[in-house]
Protein backbone atom coordinates (compact mmCIF):
# COMPACT_ATOMS: atom_id res chain seq x y z
CA UNK A 1 0.00 0.00 0.00
CA UNK A 2 1.01 3.90 -1.39
CA UNK A 3 2.48 5.08 2.25
CA UNK A 4 1.54 8.41 1.17
CA UNK A 5 -2.14 8.03 0.39
CA UNK A 6 -3.74 9.89 2.96
CA UNK A 7 -1.66 12.44 2.11
CA UNK A 8 -2.43 12.10 -1.76
CA UNK A 9 -6.02 11.68 -0.92
CA UNK A 10 -6.54 14.39 1.47
CA UNK A 11 -4.08 16.92 -1.44
CA UNK A 12 -7.03 15.64 -3.65
CA UNK A 13 -9.98 16.76 -1.74
CA UNK A 14 -8.13 20.41 -0.99
CA UNK A 15 -7.24 20.71 -4.96
CA UNK A 16 -11.64 19.63 -5.51
CA UNK A 17 -11.95 22.63 -3.00
CA UNK A 18 -10.03 25.09 -4.76
CA UNK A 19 -11.20 24.84 -7.64
CA UNK A 20 -14.95 24.43 -6.52
CA UNK A 21 -14.47 28.12 -4.88
CA UNK A 22 -12.03 29.60 -8.32
CA UNK A 23 -15.31 28.40 -10.18
CA UNK A 24 -17.95 29.97 -8.09
CA UNK A 25 -15.58 33.52 -7.93
CA UNK A 26 -15.32 32.91 -11.85
CA UNK A 27 -19.17 33.58 -11.94
CA UNK A 28 -19.84 36.70 -9.79
CA UNK A 29 -21.11 34.64 -6.99
CA UNK A 30 -18.45 35.30 -4.90
CA UNK A 31 -18.11 38.90 -3.27
CA UNK A 32 -19.09 40.97 0.05
CA UNK A 33 -22.33 41.11 -0.61
CA UNK A 34 -23.35 37.82 -2.43
CA UNK A 35 -24.65 34.46 -0.62
CA UNK A 36 -20.79 33.31 -0.96
CA UNK A 37 -17.69 35.69 0.21
CA UNK A 38 -14.02 34.53 1.17
CA UNK A 39 -12.11 34.65 4.31
CA UNK A 40 -8.85 34.21 3.62
CA UNK A 41 -8.83 30.40 2.01
CA UNK A 42 -12.37 29.79 3.84
CA UNK A 43 -15.49 30.06 2.07
CA UNK A 44 -18.54 31.92 4.07
CA UNK A 45 -21.97 30.62 2.79
CA UNK A 46 -24.33 33.74 4.29
CA UNK A 47 -28.23 33.71 5.18
CA UNK A 48 -30.16 35.91 6.35
CA UNK A 49 -32.10 33.11 8.09
CA UNK A 50 -32.39 33.18 11.66
CA UNK A 51 -32.44 37.13 12.49
CA UNK A 52 -35.42 36.96 13.93
CA UNK A 53 -34.33 33.85 16.27
CA UNK A 54 -31.52 36.29 17.65
CA UNK A 55 -34.17 39.28 18.02
CA UNK A 56 -36.17 36.94 20.12
CA UNK A 57 -33.43 35.80 22.14
CA UNK A 58 -32.07 39.92 22.14
CA UNK A 59 -35.16 41.31 23.29
CA UNK A 60 -34.05 40.74 27.57
CA UNK A 61 -31.71 43.55 27.16
CA UNK A 62 -31.08 44.10 30.72
CA UNK A 63 -30.43 40.52 31.42
CA UNK A 64 -27.55 40.05 28.39
CA UNK A 65 -26.19 43.58 29.17
CA UNK A 66 -25.65 42.55 33.03
CA UNK A 67 -24.20 39.37 31.35
CA UNK A 68 -21.84 41.08 29.15
CA UNK A 69 -20.78 43.82 31.30
CA UNK A 70 -19.40 40.61 32.98
CA UNK A 71 -17.84 39.16 29.89
CA UNK A 72 -15.93 42.75 29.54
CA UNK A 73 -14.08 42.08 32.63
CA UNK A 74 -13.32 38.34 32.16
CA UNK A 75 -12.18 38.90 28.90
CA UNK A 76 -9.63 42.03 30.63
CA UNK A 77 -8.63 39.57 32.76
CA UNK A 78 -8.15 36.89 30.25
CA UNK A 79 -6.17 39.30 28.53
CA UNK A 80 -3.99 40.32 30.96
CA UNK A 81 -3.41 36.60 31.78
CA UNK A 82 -2.58 34.99 28.55
CA UNK A 83 -0.08 38.13 27.69
CA UNK A 84 1.34 37.53 31.09
CA UNK A 85 1.88 33.48 30.25
CA UNK A 86 3.36 34.69 26.46
CA UNK A 87 5.94 36.81 28.65
CA UNK A 88 6.85 33.89 31.13
CA UNK A 89 7.16 32.05 27.91
CA UNK A 90 9.61 34.43 26.42
CA UNK A 91 11.57 34.62 29.48
CA UNK A 92 11.69 30.90 29.61
CA UNK A 93 13.27 30.68 26.12
CA UNK A 94 16.45 31.29 27.24
CA UNK A 95 16.89 28.56 29.29
CA UNK A 96 15.64 26.17 27.11
CA UNK A 97 17.81 24.26 24.04
CA UNK A 98 16.47 24.12 20.50
CA UNK A 99 15.11 20.47 21.08
CA UNK A 100 12.87 21.55 23.83
CA UNK A 101 11.48 24.32 22.30
CA UNK A 102 7.85 23.75 20.74
CA UNK A 103 7.21 23.78 16.95
CA UNK A 104 5.20 25.64 14.67
CA UNK A 105 2.66 22.61 14.77
CA UNK A 106 2.36 22.63 18.67
CA UNK A 107 1.72 26.28 18.58
CA UNK A 108 -1.56 25.99 16.20
CA UNK A 109 -4.24 24.59 17.88
CA UNK A 110 -6.28 23.21 15.24
CA UNK A 111 -6.95 19.71 14.85
CA UNK A 112 -5.37 17.49 12.11
CA UNK A 113 -1.99 20.18 12.71
CA UNK A 114 -1.49 20.26 16.51
CA UNK A 115 -0.19 16.63 17.23
CA UNK A 116 -1.53 17.16 20.92
CA UNK A 117 -5.23 17.78 19.72
CA UNK A 118 -6.96 14.58 18.72
CA UNK A 119 -8.28 15.26 14.61
CA UNK A 120 -11.98 14.01 15.53
CA UNK A 121 -12.34 15.19 19.40
CA UNK A 122 -10.57 18.51 18.24
CA UNK A 123 -13.10 18.79 14.85
CA UNK A 124 -16.05 18.50 17.48
CA UNK A 125 -14.85 20.79 19.82
CA UNK A 126 -13.97 23.66 17.68
CA UNK A 127 -16.75 23.56 15.62
CA UNK A 128 -19.61 23.71 18.70
CA UNK A 129 -17.20 25.93 20.49
CA UNK A 130 -17.02 28.45 17.45
CA UNK A 131 -20.64 28.07 16.83
CA UNK A 132 -21.95 29.01 20.00
CA UNK A 133 -19.07 32.04 19.93
CA UNK A 134 -20.77 33.17 16.92
CA UNK A 135 -24.32 32.97 18.10
CA UNK A 136 -23.59 34.97 21.78
CA UNK A 137 -22.47 37.77 19.22
CA UNK A 138 -25.47 37.56 17.48
CA UNK A 139 -27.56 37.87 20.96
CA UNK A 140 -25.77 40.25 22.45
CA UNK A 141 -25.39 42.75 18.97
CA UNK A 142 -29.23 42.19 18.92
CA UNK A 143 -29.30 43.00 22.75
CA UNK A 144 -27.73 45.95 22.35
CA UNK A 145 -29.22 47.50 19.21
CA UNK A 146 -26.30 46.68 16.85
CA UNK A 147 -27.56 45.16 13.89
CA UNK A 148 -26.98 41.78 12.50
CA UNK A 149 -26.42 41.30 8.32
CA UNK A 150 -26.35 37.52 7.96
CA UNK A 151 -25.49 34.37 9.85
CA UNK A 152 -24.03 30.98 8.04
CA UNK A 153 -21.05 28.70 7.89
CA UNK A 154 -17.64 28.83 7.49
CA UNK A 155 -16.27 26.10 5.24
CA UNK A 156 -12.88 24.97 4.25
CA UNK A 157 -12.51 21.58 2.42
CA UNK A 158 -15.48 20.80 5.23
CA UNK A 159 -17.48 23.09 8.00
CA UNK A 160 -15.17 24.78 10.23
CA UNK A 161 -17.49 26.90 11.97
CA UNK A 162 -20.03 29.43 11.87
CA UNK A 163 -20.21 33.42 12.00
CA UNK A 164 -22.69 36.25 12.45
CA UNK A 165 -21.91 39.16 10.34
CA UNK A 166 -22.46 42.16 12.67
CA UNK A 167 -23.16 45.78 11.06
CA UNK A 168 -19.54 47.23 10.83
CA UNK A 169 -21.10 50.60 10.70
CA UNK A 170 -23.53 50.39 13.67
CA UNK A 171 -21.07 48.68 15.27
CA UNK A 172 -18.52 51.32 15.05
CA UNK A 173 -21.40 54.06 15.67
CA UNK A 174 -22.16 52.03 19.20
CA UNK A 175 -21.60 53.63 22.50
CA UNK A 176 -17.88 52.23 23.72
CA UNK A 177 -19.47 50.29 26.42
CA UNK A 178 -21.91 48.39 24.38
CA UNK A 179 -19.62 48.03 21.51
CA UNK A 180 -17.31 45.87 24.07
CA UNK A 181 -20.23 43.85 25.25
CA UNK A 182 -20.42 42.26 21.45
CA UNK A 183 -16.78 42.14 21.65
CA UNK A 184 -16.24 39.74 24.78
CA UNK A 185 -19.66 37.89 24.08
CA UNK A 186 -17.68 35.54 22.25
CA UNK A 187 -14.89 34.89 24.98
CA UNK A 188 -17.16 35.03 27.63
CA UNK A 189 -19.58 31.96 26.05
CA UNK A 190 -16.01 30.04 25.31
CA UNK A 191 -15.58 30.21 29.10
CA UNK A 192 -19.18 29.57 29.80
CA UNK A 193 -18.72 26.80 27.89
CA UNK A 194 -15.59 25.22 29.54
CA UNK A 195 -16.67 25.65 32.97
CA UNK A 196 -20.19 23.74 32.20
CA UNK A 197 -18.24 20.83 30.26
CA UNK A 198 -16.07 20.42 32.45
CA UNK A 199 -18.37 19.92 35.33
CA UNK A 200 -20.07 17.83 33.07
CA UNK A 201 -16.97 15.27 33.04
CA UNK A 202 -16.23 15.87 36.42
CA UNK A 203 -19.36 14.54 37.62
CA UNK A 204 -19.50 12.14 35.15
CA UNK A 205 -15.82 10.26 36.33
CA UNK A 206 -16.56 10.99 39.77
CA UNK A 207 -18.86 8.79 39.84
CA UNK A 208 -18.40 6.29 37.65
CA UNK A 209 -14.41 5.53 36.95
CA UNK A 210 -12.14 4.55 40.00
CA UNK A 211 -8.51 3.06 38.72
CA UNK A 212 -8.09 -0.92 39.10
CA UNK A 213 -5.04 -0.05 41.32
CA UNK A 214 -2.61 2.19 42.44
CA UNK A 215 0.17 2.57 41.34
CA UNK A 216 2.11 3.74 37.59
CA UNK A 217 0.74 2.41 34.44
CA UNK A 218 2.32 0.49 31.45
CA UNK A 219 2.63 2.10 28.34
CA UNK A 220 4.95 -0.23 26.64
CA UNK A 221 6.96 -3.24 27.25
CA UNK A 222 10.16 -4.11 25.06
CA UNK A 223 10.36 -7.19 24.24
CA UNK A 224 12.75 -10.20 25.63
CA UNK A 225 13.14 -7.83 28.98
CA UNK A 226 12.69 -9.04 32.18
CA UNK A 227 8.93 -7.20 32.04
CA UNK A 228 8.18 -8.96 28.95
CA UNK A 229 9.36 -12.11 30.73
CA UNK A 230 7.04 -11.74 33.90
CA UNK A 231 3.98 -11.29 31.08
CA UNK A 232 3.94 -7.54 32.12
CA UNK A 233 1.97 -6.23 28.95
CA UNK A 234 0.69 -2.26 27.80
CA UNK A 235 -2.19 -1.02 30.28
CA UNK A 236 -1.08 -2.88 33.35
CA UNK A 237 -0.19 -1.06 36.59
CA UNK A 238 2.89 -1.38 38.58
CA UNK A 239 1.82 -0.99 42.65
CA UNK A 240 5.37 -2.08 43.98
CA UNK A 241 9.08 -3.08 43.30
CA UNK A 242 10.55 -4.77 45.98
CA UNK A 243 7.83 -4.42 48.89
CA UNK A 244 8.37 -0.30 47.97
CA UNK A 245 5.03 1.11 46.59
CA UNK A 246 4.93 2.99 43.38
CA UNK A 247 2.77 5.49 43.43
CA UNK A 248 4.30 7.76 41.36
CA UNK A 249 6.46 8.15 38.30
CA UNK A 250 9.08 9.67 40.54
CA UNK A 251 9.11 6.73 43.24
CA UNK A 252 8.92 3.88 40.65
CA UNK A 253 11.80 5.94 38.68
CA UNK A 254 14.05 5.89 41.87
CA UNK A 255 13.11 2.58 43.11
CA UNK A 256 15.03 1.56 39.54
CA UNK A 257 17.61 3.77 40.00
CA UNK A 258 18.77 1.90 43.17
CA UNK A 259 18.58 -1.30 41.61
CA UNK A 260 21.54 -3.36 40.03
CA UNK A 261 21.85 -5.47 36.91
CA UNK A 262 21.28 -9.07 38.17
CA UNK A 263 19.22 -8.13 41.31
CA UNK A 264 16.44 -10.27 42.11
CA UNK A 265 13.41 -8.08 42.67
CA UNK A 266 9.88 -8.19 43.48
CA UNK A 267 7.21 -7.30 41.17
CA UNK A 268 3.66 -6.83 41.86
CA UNK A 269 1.21 -5.13 39.67
CA UNK A 270 -2.04 -5.55 38.19
CA UNK A 271 -3.29 -7.65 35.10
CA UNK A 272 -5.73 -6.15 32.93
CA UNK A 273 -5.72 -9.11 30.81
CA UNK A 274 -6.01 -11.40 33.99
CA UNK A 275 -7.88 -8.56 36.11
CA UNK A 276 -6.06 -9.07 39.15
CA UNK A 277 -3.12 -8.38 40.91
CA UNK A 278 0.14 -10.50 40.13
CA UNK A 279 2.54 -10.94 42.36
CA UNK A 280 5.92 -12.28 41.00
CA UNK A 281 9.88 -11.90 40.80
CA UNK A 282 12.35 -11.07 38.35
CA UNK A 283 15.97 -10.45 37.75
CA UNK A 284 16.80 -7.41 36.38
CA UNK A 285 18.63 -6.71 33.29
CA UNK A 286 21.79 -4.18 32.74
CA UNK A 287 20.54 -1.06 31.55
CA UNK A 288 21.17 0.22 27.85
CA UNK A 289 22.53 3.45 29.39
CA UNK A 290 23.07 3.96 32.72
CA UNK A 291 25.89 1.75 33.22
CA UNK A 292 25.81 -0.40 36.92
CA UNK A 293 21.13 -0.01 36.64
CA UNK A 294 18.70 -2.77 36.81
CA UNK A 295 16.55 -2.60 33.99
CA UNK A 296 13.28 -4.04 33.86
CA UNK A 297 12.22 -2.62 30.40
CA UNK A 298 9.02 -0.95 30.56
CA UNK A 299 8.13 2.70 29.49
CA UNK A 300 5.56 3.97 32.17
CA UNK A 301 3.15 7.06 32.10
CA UNK A 302 3.96 10.46 33.39
CA UNK A 303 0.62 10.67 35.36
CA UNK A 304 -0.87 7.79 37.52
CA UNK A 305 -4.37 6.25 37.17
CA UNK A 306 -4.78 7.97 40.63
CA UNK A 307 -3.15 10.91 39.07
CA UNK A 308 -5.24 11.29 35.78
CA UNK A 309 -8.81 10.62 38.11
CA UNK A 310 -8.12 13.42 40.07
CA UNK A 311 -7.28 15.77 37.07
CA UNK A 312 -10.12 14.78 35.50
CA UNK A 313 -12.61 15.00 38.89
CA UNK A 314 -11.04 17.94 41.04
CA UNK A 315 -7.72 19.56 39.77
CA UNK A 316 -8.15 22.10 42.11
CA UNK A 317 -7.38 19.39 44.63
CA UNK A 318 -4.76 18.16 43.83
CA UNK A 319 -1.96 17.26 46.06
CA UNK A 320 0.37 19.58 44.32
CA UNK A 321 -1.58 22.26 45.18
CA UNK A 322 -4.49 24.10 43.00
CA UNK A 323 -2.20 25.53 40.37
CA UNK A 324 -0.64 22.23 39.91
CA UNK A 325 -3.75 20.49 39.19
CA UNK A 326 -5.10 23.21 36.45
CA UNK A 327 -1.60 23.04 35.03
CA UNK A 328 -1.84 18.57 35.49
CA UNK A 329 -5.30 18.70 33.61
CA UNK A 330 -4.32 21.09 30.87
CA UNK A 331 -1.39 18.93 29.79
CA UNK A 332 -3.01 15.60 30.17
CA UNK A 333 -3.19 15.67 26.06
CA UNK A 334 0.80 16.72 26.02
CA UNK A 335 1.40 13.36 28.28
CA UNK A 336 -0.35 11.06 25.99
CA UNK A 337 -3.11 10.17 28.30
CA UNK A 338 -6.03 12.22 27.23
CA UNK A 339 -8.02 10.99 25.05
CA UNK A 340 -8.13 7.67 27.21
CA UNK A 341 -8.47 5.05 24.81
CA UNK A 342 -6.90 1.90 23.87
CA UNK A 343 -4.47 1.02 26.38
CA UNK A 344 -4.85 3.33 28.95
CA UNK A 345 -8.81 2.43 29.29
CA UNK A 346 -7.14 -0.76 30.77
CA UNK A 347 -6.14 1.27 33.88
CA UNK A 348 -10.15 2.01 34.66
CA UNK A 349 -13.04 0.06 35.80
CA UNK A 350 -16.34 1.96 34.86
CA UNK A 351 -19.41 1.25 37.08
CA UNK A 352 -22.96 3.26 38.17
CA UNK A 353 -25.37 3.76 35.28
CA UNK A 354 -22.84 4.21 32.54
CA UNK A 355 -21.16 0.98 32.73
CA UNK A 356 -24.35 -0.05 30.69
CA UNK A 357 -22.76 1.67 27.39
CA UNK A 358 -19.77 -0.19 27.29
CA UNK A 359 -16.37 1.03 28.09
CA UNK A 360 -15.62 1.79 24.54
CA UNK A 361 -19.29 4.19 24.21
CA UNK A 362 -18.48 5.62 27.71
CA UNK A 363 -14.61 7.06 27.15
CA UNK A 364 -15.93 7.89 23.73
CA UNK A 365 -18.54 10.14 25.86
CA UNK A 366 -16.20 11.49 28.15
CA UNK A 367 -13.55 12.62 25.76
CA UNK A 368 -16.14 14.40 23.78
CA UNK A 369 -16.40 16.49 27.49
CA UNK A 370 -13.12 16.66 28.22
CA UNK A 371 -12.12 18.04 24.51
CA UNK A 372 -15.22 20.08 24.65
CA UNK A 373 -13.87 22.06 27.71
CA UNK A 374 -10.56 21.85 26.62
CA UNK A 375 -11.19 24.01 23.23
CA UNK A 376 -13.48 26.56 24.72
CA UNK A 377 -11.14 27.59 27.11
CA UNK A 378 -8.38 27.55 24.34
CA UNK A 379 -11.15 29.46 22.11
CA UNK A 380 -11.53 32.20 25.06
CA UNK A 381 -7.98 32.62 25.99
CA UNK A 382 -6.95 33.19 22.08
CA UNK A 383 -9.79 35.41 20.95
CA UNK A 384 -8.95 37.43 24.55
CA UNK A 385 -5.25 38.55 22.73
CA UNK A 386 -4.77 42.22 22.00
CA UNK A 387 -4.00 40.90 18.72
CA UNK A 388 -6.54 42.18 15.37
CA UNK A 389 -8.57 40.94 13.92
CA UNK A 390 -9.74 38.95 17.13
CA UNK A 391 -12.20 40.24 20.37
CA UNK A 392 -9.66 40.92 22.37
CA UNK A 393 -8.18 43.54 19.76
CA UNK A 394 -11.59 45.57 19.64
CA UNK A 395 -11.91 45.37 23.53
CA UNK A 396 -7.43 46.37 23.94
CA UNK A 397 -8.42 49.32 21.28
CA UNK A 398 -11.56 50.76 23.53
CA UNK A 399 -9.44 49.93 26.77
CA UNK A 400 -6.74 52.37 25.47
CA UNK A 401 -9.21 55.30 24.25
CA UNK A 402 -11.39 54.77 28.02
CA UNK A 403 -7.91 54.81 29.83
CA UNK A 404 -6.61 58.03 27.27
CA UNK A 405 -9.71 60.02 27.88
CA UNK A 406 -9.34 59.95 31.77
CA UNK A 407 -5.86 60.72 31.64
CA UNK A 408 -5.83 63.17 28.87
CA UNK A 409 -9.39 64.77 29.35
CA UNK A 410 -8.50 67.74 26.92
CA UNK A 411 -7.96 65.15 24.15
CA UNK A 412 -10.96 65.17 21.57
CA UNK A 413 -12.50 61.72 20.40
CA UNK A 414 -10.63 61.94 17.27
CA UNK A 415 -7.59 62.09 18.86
CA UNK A 416 -8.25 59.53 21.19
CA UNK A 417 -9.55 57.29 18.47
CA UNK A 418 -5.81 57.87 16.79
CA UNK A 419 -4.08 57.07 20.18
CA UNK A 420 -6.23 53.64 20.41
CA UNK A 421 -5.53 52.83 16.86
CA UNK A 422 -1.52 53.05 17.51
CA UNK A 423 -2.16 51.56 21.04
CA UNK A 424 -3.72 48.26 19.28
CA UNK A 425 -1.15 47.83 16.47
CA UNK A 426 1.74 47.98 19.03
CA UNK A 427 -0.17 45.41 21.15
CA UNK A 428 -0.66 43.61 18.00
CA UNK A 429 3.12 43.66 17.16
CA UNK A 430 3.82 43.15 20.95
CA UNK A 431 1.87 39.57 20.65
CA UNK A 432 3.35 38.69 17.29
CA UNK A 433 6.73 38.94 18.38
CA UNK A 434 6.31 36.79 21.64
CA UNK A 435 4.37 34.43 19.87
CA UNK A 436 7.50 33.84 17.52
CA UNK A 437 9.96 34.84 20.34
CA UNK A 438 9.69 31.32 22.02
CA UNK A 439 10.45 29.83 18.84
CA UNK A 440 12.98 31.62 17.32
CA UNK A 441 15.35 32.35 20.79
CA UNK A 442 16.04 28.70 21.89
CA UNK A 443 17.22 27.57 18.28
CA UNK A 444 19.47 30.52 18.11
CA UNK A 445 21.38 30.10 21.53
Amino acid sequence: MDPYLGYEIALLVVAAYGVVVYALYRSGRVGPDRTFSLFGPALMIKTRRGRSLLDRWGRFARFWSVVADVGVVLAGVAMATIVGLLVLGAIASFRISAAQAPTLQEAVGLPGINPFIPLGYGIIALVIGVVLHELMHGVIARSQKIGVKSLGILWFVVPVGAFVEQDDAEMLAAPRRRRDRVAAAGVLANFALALVFFLLLSGVIATSVAPNANGVGVAYVEPNTPAANASLASGDIITAINGTSTTTAALFQSTLQRSTPGENVSLTYYSSALGRSVSTRVVLAPSPTVPGRGYLGVAVYGFTPSEIRQALVSPLGSDQGALSGVVDWLLLPIASVEPISGTTTGFFHVSGPFAAAGPGAFWVGANVLYWLAWMNLLLGLSNALPLVPLDGGLLFRDFAASFASRVRRGWTDARLETFAGRAVVASSVLVLILLAWQFIVPRLL
